[in-house]
This record gives C-alpha cells, structure tokens and sequence, in this order.
C-alpha cells in the first residue's frame, strides 16, 4: 500500500488504481498476445507529476510502462515485469499551431483524433499524418514508433517528422532534443546533434516522452483514387518502382484477400491530390498513362469505375479500406508488419499466403508503400477472440511472419517482446551491445519498461 499511497499523493485518489477490474483492462491490449500483470495503473496530468512518478519508482526500483493510446497490438505498453503502467491520456493538451511553420506542439495524451478536429476547426488548410488506426491512437505513441501516415508516400513516415521532444529521463530529469533546447520555437532538429533518436523506436526503454512537435502540411483541395490490379505477383516491385519514379502520389498502398473474391487479386491504389485543379488532373493523367504503359507490358487492368462505397473509404483519412474484415465473427484482429526492400514483396506475398493458410486463415496480406526505397508489408489474421486454439494459431502465425521478415532480410515493426529477441541474436554484436550501454546509462536502475530490447 505505500506505493498506492504514494501515488495518490502525486495525482490525487481518482487517478490511481490497483483495483483488479481496472488491472484487467491494461493488462492486454486488441492483439492476440497473452495478458501481463500491472500492479497499478497511474494518470497524471502534469510533467512534475510525471517527475514525481519517475522518481518514486526509482526509489522503490519499480518497473515503470509509459501507454499512449495502446493499440500496438504487440503489446507493447503492457509491462513484461509488472510495476506501474502510466497512463498519459491526461496530457491531453494541443499546446500551439505553428500556421506559418507549419508544426504543432503536443502533449503526450492528445489522439490523432483530437489533433485532427482541432485542425479542421481552426486550420482547415493544414494537416498532419494521420495513421490508419482507430482516432484515438496517440500522436506521440504513433511517432515514437516509427508509424506511418495517409500522406506517406509524400513526405516520409511520422517519426522522420518530429520536430523537438521533451521527455523525462529515467532519473527524473526533465530533457529537451531539437531546436526547442535552444530556441523558443519547436520547428526542427537540424542540424543539432540527433538525440531524438533517444526516444524514437527505443519501446518506452529511454524515458517518458510528455511534449512533442510534429510537422503539418498543407492540406489539398482535390483529391481522388486510382486503383489498378493485376494477377502477376513477380510485377509488384516493377510497378512501385516506376510510380514512385513520377513523385506524384499522395498515398500508395497495394493489397489483397481471399474474401470476398473480387479482392484476390493485386491491387494497387492510389491517391492523386494537388491544390490546383490544373496540377491535379496532370497528375491523375500521368498516372493513368504511366498504368497504360505498364498494362502493355504486364496485363494490369485499371479500375475504370471504383464502386462508391470503396471509393469512399479508400479515400477516407485515413483509409480504411485496408482494414481487415471479421472473417471469423469473433472481434479479434491482430498483425504484423515486415519493414522490405521492393524486391523481397513477390517472396513475402506467396510466403504469407502459405502462413495463412497453414494456420486455417483467409489470406490477407498488403503493402504500404514508404517511400522510394522499402514498404511494409503486412500480414493481417483476424481471429475469434473466444477460441482459445484460434489465438494459439494466431500467435504461431505472428510468430512465422515474424521470422519470415528477417529471413527475408527485413525488420519488423513494433516487433512484440520474443520477436525482439530474434533481432537482437542477428543484430551485429556491437551495435547491441551500444543498446545496453545507452539503456544503462540513461536507466541506472533499470525501471523504464524492462523485458524489451533487452541484451
């Protein structure tokens, strides 16, 4: 009881719990991985109290667990060794708008949702990168680890557009990265010495990430969807290459299911945007003539008519036409996601298909193109939440794709604790050994997070 009771004292009695149907709910999260333990659940509200959290748990040498909106699905915000999970949905101020500079100051509890209303309220011409993920995603959960945006394709994924961080160390210091360490303003990390990459991709395992800057972009006036299809798999990294060639796109994914089966197929989608009606029916032509030419040579069809419900959610943001139907009638969805060069997507799409099907799956499987140099591949498995065997396949599915993107020569993103483990056996020795050198440093005693990226 003296760590509940210390707790309450920093952020008062509502705001603590060690209640065991509150535990429940933070001890799991949408995926298939099995339920940890959480010995309190705490919420605060201010950076001092944050402080003040950080330093107890130092104290008592309790593990502490930051949670921004917990939907990783790899369980990656519910602790490995127990402890203190922190809740930021409390920080949930939009601190600035920055309308000139284009970036926005946050707290660490503001969704994606919040940001996003509070631009169209106040600032319809911007907009930010927003993941394909339910609104309450977290706008720092989804930077920190490296997530990716409807606008992509464009401008780079969302961890490539943070501006400045402020966070707590692991001993209760409070640090700013970027140029916020030595300006009033939150508009860049260049050319300061690159510490954001500190936080960025580290799992919660470096500190308490509790104010951040992303960047905003200008939002278009016309938008509209291409889509295209083929049957011919060997053709997908030929055909991202020569989109990605023009640089005209906003967004690009390619995707396909086993159900319904209209959708197995290959399908590319794309989403053409410009602000001028002029730039943007140039670009919507240059892709329709680059598609003609490819059909030519590798019998892909384009999709004169897209049916109005699809059309509606390709371009939707962000879009949920890649979202994973309930094939199973049971609720559960869980995925993983292979960071590939082009050329490894024929391999993991034949690849993933075997996996789904081994395991008494529809198949589905997609790309979200990120860029001119690599894509992540997805590997999607719903299952039925109540069916204890299907998590069991689920998990072992999860766990092949897994080894299957490094085999491949990937990474995997937001990989889950044992996955972890896979990539730090084929990390160079070095390299790993700099990760537990930097965690002890910043982390003395151990406390942020424990179980992951651990050597």
């Amino acid at each position: 009881m003296d760590i509940y009771n210390n707790l309450t004292d920093i952020v008062g009695r509502d705001f603590v719990s060690n209640r065991q149907e509150e535990l429940f709910l933070y001890s799991r999260d949408m995926g298939a991985q099995h339920p940890r333990k959480v010995d309190y659940v705490v919420m605060p509200k201010t950076v001092e109290e944050v402080q003040k959290i950080v330093r107890l748990a130092n104290e008592k040498k309790i593990p502490l667990t930051p949670m921004g909106g917990g939907f990783t699905v790899s369980a990656l915000a519910i602790p490995v060794k127990g402890g203190i999970l922190l809740d930021m949905k409390r920080m949930d101020k939009i601190i600035e708008v920055n309308e000139k500079s284009r970036y926005a100051i946050v707290e660490a509890g503001v969704s994606q949702g919040m940001l996003r209303g509070y631009l169209e309220k106040y600032y319809p011409h911007l907009q930010h990168s927003v993941p394909e993920a339910p609104p309450t995603v977290t706008i720092v959960g989804n930077a920190l680890i490296c997530g990716h945006g409807h606008i992509t394709p464009r401008y780079g994924i969302n961890s490539q557009m943070v501006n400045s961080i402020e966070a707590v160390l692991p001993t209760g210091e409070v640090c700013k990265v970027g140029s916020c360490s030595v300006s009033p303003y939150w508009f860049s990390r260049d050319p300061l010495p690159e510490l954001a990459g500190l936080f960025i991709g580290w799992l919660g395992t470096t500190g308490i990430v509790t104010k951040l800057s992303i960047q905003l972009f200008p939002k278009p006036h016309y938008r509209d969807v291409l889509t295209f299809y083929t049957d011919d798999l060997d053709s997908i990294p030929d055909v991202i290459f020569e989109v990605m060639q023009l640089g005209l796109v906003e967004n690009f994914f390619v995707w396909g299911q086993e159900k319904p089966e209209y959708m197995d197929h290959v399908w590319f989608v794309i989403i053409i945007s410009g602000q001028l009606e002029e730039e943007f029916e140039l670009k919507k032509s240059a892709c329709k003539k680059l598609f003609q030419k490819l059909g030519e040579e590798k019998e892909i069809e384009f999709v004169e008519e897209v049916h109005p419900a699809l059309r509606e959610r390709f371009l939707e943001v962000p879009p949920f036409a890649a979202t994973a139907a309930d094939f199973r009638k049971g609720g559960g969805f869980e995925y993983t996601g292979g960071i590939l060069p082009l050329e490894k997507i024929p391999e993991a799409w034949r690849k993933g298909i075997e996996i789904s099907h081994k395991y008494e799956m529809f198949y589905q499987v997609g790309c979200q193109v990120l860029g001119l140099h690599s894509v992540m591949f997805a590997f999607n498995y719903s299952f039925n939440r109540a069916d204890k065997e299907e998590i069991e396949r689920t998990l072992k599915a999860v766990d092949e794709s897994d080894r299957l993107t490094l085999e491949l020569g990937g990474i995997v993103w937001r990989p889950q604790v044992e996955t972890q483990k896979l990539m730090m056996k084929k990390m160079d020795p070095i390299t790993a050994q700099l990760i537990k050198k930097i965690k002890q440093l910043l982390d003395p005693n151990g406390i942020m997070n424990p179980g992951n990226w651990e050597v």
